[in-house]
């Protein structure tokens, strides 16, 4: 039992590094002037049932300090408030234009319908994809423009900080981006000399030549993660894909309750890893871990101290290494919870978000694997692998 512990206390100190330290965005995006080169930017929405972020997102984008954009928000055919709203919008600045959604043609998932509508009504040099829930600071949109040039990228996309307010947000979301950073490393995602490719839909800025040369969203109709497939385009065409850090210029507000991120999370996890053994391998590790997070842990602490507790001496030194590792976790935890802004108490919670977060990914591979489908804003998918 004692060299178990060990080895299990060596093995966790090692694994626990590793998840921790693959968040390295050497891209920032700070608040800076417009460039010299301001070609027309083409701000792009899509809106489905956003009566709660739409008003709040695009008068964000209406106070852009970059002098040359326009923003035109599609409206897919949403059933709350969404459309009063934008046409209370669109009346007070002339910049904004609303264009209501066709029908679901069959064959297509919503949002790259969406997109692929709002993108055939640009005029743009430059797309710029922005989600309905993304708030941009004002200065967002030219700070990334100037990075993307200096970054040469032909694809931009941002990395944007994360308004998290209730407890299940709190408990489930930063192992979400721990694990999402493991998945997809910055640096490689960035190297032009590996595959790994991956866009945050909420933010995405793409050169128009390049996103009519990939095909658009036409080439990813049928896609749930389109903009991890779009990311996968452009970086097999050759060209320039760059995943920065844009805490500092752009907050997003995913979910606000657990079933709202049930329903997100499951949606996306299975799906953004298919097409790759390798991410496959790598997500079923992911689960493990948070499966031994969640329960292996906390059961070795308690094994051992009553074994301890019985008179076995290997009992209480089997426990000291689990509390070891177990404080080693919380450090890491609170060094990401210190980062998302959230109260660091919340570490605590880690064997509750763990296990959350492996529930999801189970559910996430059944509702694709079984057949079942996926629903997202009152529309039923089945993808296929």
């Amino acid at each position: 039992m004692l060299l178990l512990s060990t080895l299990a206390l060596l093995l966790g100190l090692l694994i626990i590094t590793w998840i921790h330290t693959q968040h390295h965005l050497d891209v920032v995006v700070v608040a800076a002037a417009p460039p010299k080169d301001t070609p027309l930017i083409s701000i792009l929405v899509p809106a489905r049932n956003e009566a709660r972020n739409i008003r709040r997102c695009v008068e964000a984008l209406l106070t852009q300090t970059y002098p040359n954009y326009e923003v035109i928000v599609l409206d897919d055919r949403s059933t709350d408030e969404t459309p009063a709203i934008l046409r209370e919008l669109a009346a007070r600045d002339p910049r904004l234009q609303v264009l209501s959604g066709a029908e679901l043609p069959p064959g297509w998932a919503g949002k790259p319908h969406a997109l692929h509508q709002a993108a055939q009504a640009a005029r743009g040099e430059w797309l710029c994809f922005v989600d309905a829930d993304t708030f941009l600071a004002p200065e967002a949109l030219a700070s990334a423009f100037a990075k993307t040039q200096e970054t040469g990228a032909d694809l931009f996309t941002l990395l944007t900080s994360q308004e998290v307010k209730t407890f299940w947000e709190r408990v489930l979301l930063p192992l979400v981006f721990t694990a999402l950073s493991v998945g997809f490393s910055p640096r490689k995602v960035n190297d032009p000399k590996r595959k790994d490719a991956i866009a945050n839909g909420q933010f995405i800025l793409i050169r128009r030549a390049v996103y009519d040369a990939v095909g658009g969203h036409q080439a990813l109709k049928e896609s749930i993660v389109e903009d991890k497939d779009l990311a996968v385009r452009v970086k097999r065409a050759g060209y320039r894909l760059i995943l920065a850090d844009g805490r500092q210029v752009a907050a997003t507000r995913m979910y606000t309750s657990l079933q709202e991120m049930w329903e997100g999370w499951t949606k996306n996890i299975f799906l953004g890893l298919k097409g790759s053994a390798g991410m496959l391998l790598l997500g079923a590790f992911g689960a493990f871990v948070s499966l031994m997070a969640a329960l292996a842990l906390p059961l070795w602490l308690a094994t051992g101290l009553v074994l301890g507790a019985a008179g076995i001496r290997a009992g209480w030194i089997a426990a000291a290494e689990a509390a070891l590792l177990w404080g080693y976790l919380i450090f890491w935890r609170i060094l990401v919870l210190r980062a998302m802004h959230i109260p660091l108490w919340y570490a605590l919670t880690t064997p509750l978000g763990a296990g959350l977060f492996a529930a999801m990914m189970f559910a996430s591979a059944w509702k694709v694997l079984s057949g079942r489908g996926i629903t997202w804003k009152g529309r039923r998918y089945r993808p296929m692998m």
